[in-house]
């Protein structure tokens, strides 16, 4: 497998301050087709835009509601960056932002892989897509994803429904098992309306719980974001807690950019910590956090990981994120592989 060695050229986390008016952010280092925006010091919600729907669609993942129209928030994606409008969930003046952002195609294209047609922004180079399609309300049908690869996770949204969850689907869950992104929820056994296992190269499919409506309704349309494991810049995996200050080491054969977290058999909050955000100026641990389940301001209460060359670890014994016996999911990516084929390794923070 070929290794990424410029892990920013498809994945970076962007920081910003807004204006209250035009904002133009750069330094992003390529045009995004998908940015993950949520207010720092605030509590707007998390606001989620890619370019299959299109600029000023607007999806949260602290709610169920359906997508909706903003022409005054996100209102362009740029080709190191994006463009913003004056509104204050994504650029109120003075307020701080965040902004996570993928790489994908640049581009769509139709995929017929499986039995209902999609539309599809897939970089299999970055193991990354973004696929649209319209529910037939079967549960034997299949929907292609085009990474070439078999996914690790798919986050999706019924875009039409005000009352559909995130549903979740990871590799490590158990089977037909799911979890929501908007929920603190355990995994739902069985999956009750969420993605079928993992398997395929070409397609996902969807388990039939009792709300399948949150992965293929009749009619209703759908987004969904597929990730497929790739050395040297995505890790998707789990780990044991152990309730120790000596944490539970994560190796994932990079130093993280981001991380993405959750106890994955009981309730608790998802967690996403990065490099940029934190306030130690040694680096570690990374001390801020936000979760998408809740709209809050960025939290310092749950002190999390310390990045380090190869992957990451916990310095604490906190109760969402490393409890003696509990299972953790997690999605990572790079700042920069461990060792790259420009021989140039990674330093610890």
């Amino acid at each position: 497998m070929a290794q990424i060695n410029k892990p920013s050229d498809y994945f970076n986390t962007k920081l910003y301050t807004g204006n209250g008016g035009t904002n133009n952010i750069t330094g992003v280092n390529f045009q995004p087709d998908f940015v993950w925006l949520k207010h720092r010091d605030g509590t707007f919600g998390h606001d989620l835009y890619d370019a299959i729907r299109g600029v000023g669609k607007v999806l949260n993942t602290n709610n169920t509601n359906a997508e909706y129209t903003e022409t005054d928030r996100l209102t362009a994606f740029n080709a190191d960056g994006f463009s913003l409008g004056s509104e204050p969930p994504t650029n109120g003046n003075g307020n701080l932002y965040v902004s996570w952002n993928w790489l994908g195609a640049n581009g769509t294209t139709s995929n017929t892989d499986g039995s209902i047609t999609s539309t599809v922004s897939a970089n299999t180079t970055s193991g990354f897509s973004i696929v649209s399609y319209t529910g037939s309300g079967t549960s034997s049908d299949t929907v292609g994803h085009g990474l070439g690869a078999v996914p690790a996770l798919i986050i999706g949204k019924n875009r039409d429904s005000g009352a559909r969850s995130w549903p979740v689907k990871h590799k490590d869950l158990s089977s037909n098992n799911g979890l929501f992104l908007n929920l603190t929820n355990a995994q739902a056994s069985p999956g009750d309306g969420t993605f079928a296992n993992l398997d395929n190269s070409s397609t996902f499919g969807f388990y039939s719980g009792s709300n399948a409506d949150n992965v293929n309704q009749s009619g209703q349309n759908f987004i969904a974001y597929c990730f497929a494991e790739k050395k040297g810049f995505s890790k998707f995996g789990s780990y044991t807690g152990n309730g120790s200050t000596e944490g539970t080491f994560v190796y994932t054969g990079f130093k993280p950019a981001f991380v993405l977290t959750k106890w994955s058999t009981g309730s608790a909050s998802w967690y996403v910590y990065d490099n940029r955000r934190s306030d130690n100026d040694e680096g570690n641990p990374q001390d801020r956090y936000l979760r998408p389940n809740f709209a809050n301001a960025q939290g310092s209460d749950h002190p999390g990981y310390d990045f380090v060359s190869n992957g990451f670890k916990n310095r604490n014994a906190d109760p969402d994120l490393n409890v003696s016996g509990r299972n953790y999911i997690y999605m990572a990516f790079a700042e920069q592989p461990l060792v790259g084929t420009n021989n140039i390794p990674a330093t610890a923070r």
